[in-house]
C-alpha cells in the first residue's frame, strides 16, 4: 500500500518541524506531478539540485509545484526537469527567526590577576542570540553534510570557546576585578565580535550577546561585601581590625591558641593606643593657654584667706566659729576686734 501511494502526488512540507531546529532538509523523495509545497510562517524554502540552489521562495502559503514553483525555477536557472518518472529535488526548510539561547559557565574561569597569583575564579552567565545570514555558506559547510540542525548544536560550539573569550576580554586594562559588572557591556561587545567571525564561517551571525552577571567563590564574595560595608575599600588596617573583631564577637577566634592570643594582644594594643592618645593630646593643643592656668584651673577651690589689714577676722581664732563682722564671737564671746 506504502508503494502504490508513494506514486502518487505528495505534500513537499517541513514535517518534523521543532521550534529549536535550524533547519530540516526534505530530501530522498521524489516529487510527483501534482504535488505540492507548504511554507508556513517563519521558513523559508530552498530548493537544490546537485548541491547548489536553484530557487528561494520566502512567502508562506501553499504552492502547485508543477505550475508555480517549476516554471519560476526554469525562469531563473534552466531548471529543465519533467515529472514523466518524477524528479527528485532535495528542499531544504530554513527556520528564519532569531534564537535566543542561555549559556553560563560550568567551571569557574581562573582570571589572571595580581592579587592573586592562582588566577581569580570567576563564574558568569548571560543569553546570546543568533540567526541563518547565509544560505550558500550554510549549505555548503553544515546542510550538505546534515540532515538537521538543532540550537543545541550552536550552543555547543559557542560554549567550547566562550571560556577563553571571556579570559580575553575580562582581562582587558582598566578592567576592576571586583566589580565586573560596571563593565559587563564593553565585555559582552568584544566577545559578541570574535564569536561573530566564529559562526560566520557555517552562515550565522550572532546578533547579540548579554552578560546577566559574573558571581566571585563565597570567600571572596564575602570580603567584597564586607568591605563595602565598612567602606573600608584600600584600608586594610581597618579592615583587620574589624575581622577580628567580628570573630572574637562570633566565637570563630577562641581558647587558648595562638590565633586567641595574637587577638587578644592586638586589641590591647589597639585599645592602649586610644588611650595615650587621650592622655597626651596631639602638639598644639591649648597652645594658648600657659601650663599654670590650666594647672591652676585643675585643682579644687581653696577657702579665702583673711584680708591684709583687716580688724574683724572672719573666723574666731578661739573656737574657729564664722563671724558676720561682729566684735565678738557669737559663739564663744571671744573678743575678735
Amino acid at each position: 500500500m506504502s508503494f502504490f501511494k508513494s506514486q502518487f502526488a505528495n505534500v513537499v512540507e517541513w514535517e518534523e518541524f521543532r521550534d529549536d531546529m535550524i533547519f530540516w532538509k526534505w530530501s530522498n523523495r521524489e516529487i510527483k506531478k501534482g504535488s505540492k509545497l507548504i511554507i508556513r510562517s517563519g521558513q523559508d524554502a530552498i530548493f537544490i539540485n546537485n548541491g547548489k540552489i536553484e530557487g528561494i521562495f520566502k512567502e508562506e502559503g501553499e504552492y502547485n509545484i508543477a505550475s508555480e514553483i517549476v516554471p519560476f525555477l526554469s525562469t531563473l536557472k534552466g531548471f529543465k526537469f519533467g515529472f514523466n518518472s518524477g524528479m527528485r529535488v532535495e528542499v531544504l526548510f530554513v527556520n528564519t527567526k532569531e534564537f535566543t539561547v542561555r549559556w553560563g559557565t560550568q567551571n569557574p574561569v581562573l582570571i589572571p590577576t595580581p592579587q592573586l597569583p592562582g588566577g581569580m575564579p570567576i563564574r558568569a552567565n548571560g543569553t546570546f542570540n543568533f540567526k541563518v545570514n547565509d544560505y550558500v555558506t550554510l549549505i555548503d559547510k553544515v546542510a550538505g553534510v546534515k540532515q538537521s540542525y538543532l540550537v543545541e548544536d550552536v550552543k555547543l560550539r559557542i560554549t567550547s570557546v566562550l571560556d577563553q573569550l571571556l579570559m580575553k576580554w575580562i582581562s582587558r586594562e582598566g578592567k576592576d576585578m571586583f566589580n565586573l559588572q560596571a563593565n559587563a557591556v564593553d565585555i559582552a561587545r568584544g566577545i559578541q565580535e570574535d564569536l561573530d567571525m566564529q559562526v560566520m564561517d557555517d552562515g550565522l551571525a550572532i546578533t547579540g550577546f548579554q552578560v546577566m552577571s559574573f558571581s566571585y567563590p563565597k570567600e571572596i564574595q564575602d570580603m567584597i561585601t564586607k568591605t563595602a560595608s565598612h567602606e573600608m575599600i584600600g584600608n586594610l588596617p581597618k579592615y583587620q581590625q574589624v575581622s577580628m573583631t567580628d570573630g572574637l564577637a562570633s566565637g570563630k577566634v577562641q581558647g587558648g591558641g595562638a590565633a586567641s592570643d595574637m587577638a587578644g594582644m592586638m586589641m590591647g594594643m589597639n585599645l592602649a593606643k586610644e588611650m595615650m592618645k587621650n592622655l597626651n593630646p596631639e602638639p598644639g593643643q591649648g597652645k594658648d593657654q600657659p601650663q599654670s592656668q590650666k594647672s591652676e584651673e585643675s585643682q579644687p577651690p581653696r577657702p579665702s584667706a583673711p584680708e591684709a589689714g583687716s580688724k574683724r577676722p572672719n573666723f574666731c581664732p578661739n573656737c574657729g566659729a564664722k563671724n558676720e563682722g561682729a566684735n565678738f564671737c557669737p559663739n564663744c564671746g571671744q573678743k575678735l576686734a
